[in-house]
């Protein structure tokens, strides 16, 4: 099976409006830029976006969120973006905001096939209410379900033709546990390899939960904030 696709333009036609669709990526950190962007320039309208956040105003999903893109948010930072802010003070927006262990867990649970589990996290707030709740060992727990998408944007340092990919540093994050969680998972990387040509014990994504993959191009790898020291 060839899982190698030309680019991002070819991958994000596979994907209808009203999607729903996880990114990987922490702050501006190993997102999926290249399909943010084709996504954005596509059009593709009435998305549910599961991501720790939404970038900034300009840059990340915060330019899927500037035209009106997105129906409904699912993540636990609202922070660095203006108009992520806007619009869900405005009601402009659904937003569902996840304590971030919580997401990490829900994801992950997505992907192991777990139908829910229990944490102390949210207990007594907003973030419980209309959930199960429970005490265990004297303790109260919420109950929280699985999340899954119908895609996994995700972005990785290399791939392989079979879809196997490894990740840079800090550059991983959500995006692991988000392979796993989705019918389909379009991974992006920085280059393409042939099979066996990256190290077995560095694949943290086997090939088996990608279904295509292609090489990026043109990151800029901003970053949210950057603080230097001052001369003098």
């Amino acid at each position: 099976m060839n899982k190698v696709l030309a680019n991002a333009a070819e991958a994000v036609a596979l994907i209808p409006d009203g999607a729903t669709i996880m990114m990987g990526g922490f702050g501006l950190c190993g997102i999926p830029e290249n399909l943010i962007a084709a996504l954005h320039a596509r059009g593709t309208r009435d998305l549910r976006i599961i991501s720790n956040n939404a970038g900034i105003d300009t840059f990340g999903i915060g330019i899927l969120l500037q035209t009106r893109q997105v129906r409904k948010m699912i993540s636990t930072y609202v922070g660095e973006n203006q108009e992520f802010e806007r619009q869900c003070l405005s009601g402009e927006l659904e937003l569902e905001l996840v304590p971030q262990g919580t997401l990490a867990e829900r994801i992950r649970a997505g992907g192991a096939g777990i139908g829910g589990f229990f944490t102390p996290t949210g207990y007594g707030t907003v973030v419980a209410e209309g959930k199960e709740t429970r005490v265990i060992d004297g303790r109260p727990y919420v109950f929280e379900k699985p999340l899954k998408a119908d895609f996994a944007f995700v972005k990785a340092f290399r791939g392989d033709r079979l879809g196997n990919l490894v990740y840079r540093r800090t550059a991983r994050n959500f995006n692991p546990m988000m392979a796993t969680a989705a019918a389909v998972t379009i991974a992006e990387v920085e280059q393409i390899v042939e099979p066996g040509a990256l190290a077995p014990d560095a694949i943290a994504t086997p090939g088996i939960f990608v279904k295509h993959i292609f090489q990026g191009a043109g990151y800029e790898k901003r970053i949210e904030r950057r603080t230097v020291k001052k001369t003098g």
